[in-house]
């Protein structure tokens, strides 16, 4: 006896936690039932459907014939092509042989002919289907119950990734949370609710360990689907994170006040911000560093202490050069439109703030202005090899000697 009380727990506990609509699931058990159906008392070719209602329980099946006009089919009777390609072409524009030729034939079980159709359904025409009800069994055997459950499992699973997809596609781009479920090889697995994402190993801050259990914010950057299922990939090193963390703790971001130009990023390191207001009135560093830093520090803390430069975004190439090697201070920046390169003159006393610790304060401006940068000091300054090895092909150390004439 089916238990109809356990099966509608079922069927909310599906829509609720997997986001699998009702009618869908009951669309799966028909599609089953059916299958079973056809197992141990269908026949070749024959479409059979299952009505099924969950409130009573109840089974109805049904046959479904396809009405097909005679002239574009061939009958069983049809054995002669020769007689049969002369009958087509009185009615057929076609001059073509094969084309006739490949028509398929007419099955009892599949098709109806139109003018049979016409005595059940008044106004059929073809591709119509016609409705014949079918005798009720409640016995399949053993092969037809194993069909019935794997069509069930399949297609749970379709909508389920239909469902996923739906969801988290919608969500990309934006930061979602969950708990760490485990990991393996030094990629995190992490429960969303209702599916698991990839933190991948180069998608985590460098230095940052994650325990089972723990709490975890990520992007939701990517949605494939594969044929074992919907991968949900996460980023803690995407440049978009910072964004959408000033988004949530800065209003004038999230309002569109305050806008987020540019991001170079160097996760868990630092991490250079451009940023410009379309409001005369409003500050854009301000709103983004909150009263007493507050924003800015929430943000860094979530990003495991990685520094932040607020810098102001400028059409003014020089000017915006200039800014993005804060905080050091520049004398000339001289530009190469052709190249795309900047020539910057700075005192030695500066020199080491903008190139920064390992070079990361001129690497980041470099990719935050997309200009290759070359750094000019306006005395002889030494730079170690160890220095400039680990400074990219985009900015290179020129030291000059400037003449006291």
């Amino acid at each position: 006896m089916l238990d109809l009380k356990t099966m509608g727990s079922a069927l909310t506990q599906l829509e609720t936690e997997r986001g699998i609509p009702r009618e869908k699931v009951i669309e799966a058990i028909e599609q089953a039932l059916a299958a079973a159906y056809k197992k141990d008392y269908g026949k070749r070719g024959q479409i059979v459907r299952a009505v099924f209602d969950i409130n009573s329980g109840k089974t109805d099946f049904v046959q479904i014939k396809i009405v097909v006009d005679e002239k574009l089919i061939r009958m069983p009777e049809d054995t002669d092509d020769e007689v049969l390609i002369k009958e087509a072409a009185l009615n057929s524009t076609s001059d073509s042989p094969d084309e006739v030729l490949s028509l398929r034939r007419f099955s009892p079980e599949h098709d109806i002919l139109l003018a049979d159709a016409h005595r059940i359904k008044r106004g059929a025409v073809p591709g119509d289907e016609i409705i014949f009800p079918l005798e009720s069994h409640d016995e399949y055997g053993r092969i037809a119950a194993q069909t019935a459950k794997q069509v069930i499992v399949q297609r749970i699973r379709e909508v389920e990734k239909v469902a996923i997809t739906n969801e988290y596609g919608s969500k990309l781009g934006e930061i979602v949370q969950g708990t760490v479920e485990r990991m393996e090889r030094g990629n995190i697995f992490v429960d969303l609710g209702k599916t698991t994402g990839l933190l991948a190993y180069e998608d985590q801050i460098p230095g940052e360990h994650y325990k089972q259990g723990e709490r975890i914010r990520a992007l939701l950057y990517k949605v494939d689907e594969t044929p074992r299922g919907i991968d949900v990939k996460l980023s803690r090193v995407h440049p978009k994170m910072i964004e959408k963390l000033f988004m949530q703790e800065a209003p004038e971001v999230a309002a569109g006040t305050v806008v987020i130009k540019v991001i170079a990023r160097e996760a868990g390191a630092r991490s250079k911000v451009a940023v410009m207001s379309t409001d005369s009135n409003i500050d854009p560093i301000g709103s983004c560093v909150g009263q007493r830093g507050v924003r800015v520090t929430t943000i860094m803390s979530e990003l495991g202490g990685e520094k932040i430069d607020l810098i102001v975004w400028s059409e003014d190439s020089k000017k915006f050069i200039a800014d993005s090697l804060s905080p050091a201070q520049v004398e000339l920046v001289e530009l190469d439109e052709k190249n795309h390169q900047a020539k910057i003159t700075i005192s030695p006393d500066q020199q080491s703030l903008a190139i920064g610790r390992g070079g990361q304060n001129v690497r980041l401006a470099a990719k935050l202005t997309g200009w290759k940068l070359d750094i000019v000091s306006s005395a002889v300054e030494v730079v170690s090899t160890k220095e400039a090895a680990i400074i990219p092909e985009a900015v290179s150390i020129v030291t000059t000697e400037i003449s006291s004439n």
